[in-house]
């Protein structure tokens, strides 16, 4: 079950018209792609995605499912989308909700072990190995958790776990997001589920005021004395909750030896979604040049392109420049444009001698995220951590031609 419908605020711009999940990552997939990968890899099957805020860009890009070979008499991909019926008059509540509102789906199968995914990580891994541990300690509930550094931890679901074996073992704590946590292993959102105590904590659940798997569920299987273990993850671990943990993330799929390597991963995508097959090849042009970045096809580079990652279908023309950008799907970027740290959405275009973030703002990384369907004026300046919402009017443009550092559009 991969918990794919949502989208964060702090994603801005990104999620507008999209879930988190099926924003645009490396080049030409997209970020629900690498547990579907791993699924792949995993033999697992049998696999449901609960989405509920604006779900056409992910139903669109899931499309058969015949991207990840999921389909088959025995195989398949299920989109499960909010209901509302005589027995329940809500949509999804929260994770551990829109499980409970797919208990059907899971009982038609009958699994012996239920795999909850969250939809929006960037990470490799063998989920058999978990569940091999998950059965072989008999456990309720095995997730899994990747150490972090103390001083962040309180951004995620903390656990303390006891070091019983060499994999993990019994959770000795557990808090959700607390302001001095005591352990830092933070939750990766995989949890490995006993069915029958799965339902039951679910359907005990639905008498409290929050439906969250951090939050609640394990909390209470805590309390309950349940087998609760904690299995740690020693790979990599991209976040892209915000915008310059999207950025960072991005930018280690770069340099001589990357953190990401999506080749090594398996990763696959839907080629078919926005015709990435069909295009013509990767063309530099006599003045372009990339230098430790990545372009693919459908790509025209006649201008500089450095430490930056271009999708599909991108045009720099000559004597324009891209620095620690990344930028999305048939954007067009003109004559000296000069854009650094900047994210651009799919479908814009930067018209001649537009300017956008420095090399260094204020002596803090700031990354400028530019919204879909936009044209931006032509001599246009912004500064660093701007944010441009999507399908801005000609007219709305400032007449002085100009976003200061910060500013909103």
């Amino acid at each position: 079950m991969i918990l794919a419908g949502g989208r964060v605020d702090e994603l801005g711009v990104l999620t507008h018209y999209r879930p988190k999940s099926a924003v645009p990552f490396g080049g030409f997939s997209r970020v629900i792609d690498f547990p579907l990968s791993n699924l792949l890899h995993s033999g697992i099957e049998r696999i449901a995605i609960l989405s509920q805020y604006r779900s056409y860009s992910l139903i669109n890009h899931i499309g058969t499912g015949a991207a990840w070979d999921m389909i088959g008499r025995n195989r398949g991909i299920s989109i499960l989308p909010p209901f509302k019926d005589y027995e329940n008059p809500h949509w999804y509540r929260g994770s551990a909700d829109a499980v409970y509102q797919n208990l059907d789906f899971i009982q038609y199968y009958g699994p012996s072990v239920v795999l909850i995914l969250s939809g929006d990580h960037i990470y490799q891994m063998d989920y058999r190995k978990m569940i091999r541990f998950h059965n072989e300690h008999d456990a309720d509930l095995t997730a899994a958790f990747i150490k972090v550094d103390q001083k962040c931890a309180s951004r995620f679901g903390v656990a303390e776990i006891s070091d019983d074996f060499a994999e993990g073992g019994p959770l000795i704590s557990y808090e959700e997001k607390p302001s001095d946590p005591k352990g830092n292993w933070a939750s990766l959102t995989v949890f490995c589920f006993r069915p029958s105590v799965l339902f039951e904590m679910l359907k005990r659940n639905q008498s409290g005021e929050s439906y969250e798997f951090g939050r609640d569920i394990i909390p209470m299987m805590m309390r309950e004395q349940c087998k609760v273990y904690g299995y740690k993850f020693q790979g990599y671990w991209g976040y892209t909750r915000t915008i310059d943990e999207y950025w960072q993330t991005s930018m280690d799929l770069l340099g001589a030896k990357p953190k990401i390597d999506m080749e090594a991963w398996g990763v696959r995508t839907n080629l078919h979604h926005r015709g990435i097959a069909d295009r013509q090849p990767l063309k530099i042009g006599p003045q372009g040049g990339l230098e430790n970045s990545m372009a693919y096809n459908g790509c025209i580079v006649e201008g500089k392109v450095r430490n930056s990652i271009l999708f599909p279908g991108v045009h720099v023309m000559p004597g324009a420049e891209i620095n620690d950008s990344i930028i999305f799907f048939d954007n067009i970027i003109h004559e000296n444009v000069q854009l650094n740290r900047v994210v651009s959405d799919v479908n814009t275009v930067f018209n001649r001698n537009v300017r956008i973030g420095r090399p260094e703002c204020d002596g803090e990384p700031r990354t400028s995220v530019i919204g879909w369907n936009n044209s931006i004026p032509e001599g246009f300046e912004i500064g660093c951590g701007c944010r441009v919402n999507p399908r801005i009017p000609a007219d709305r443009w400032p007449k002085s031609k100009r976003l200061a550092d910060g500013e909103e559009l």
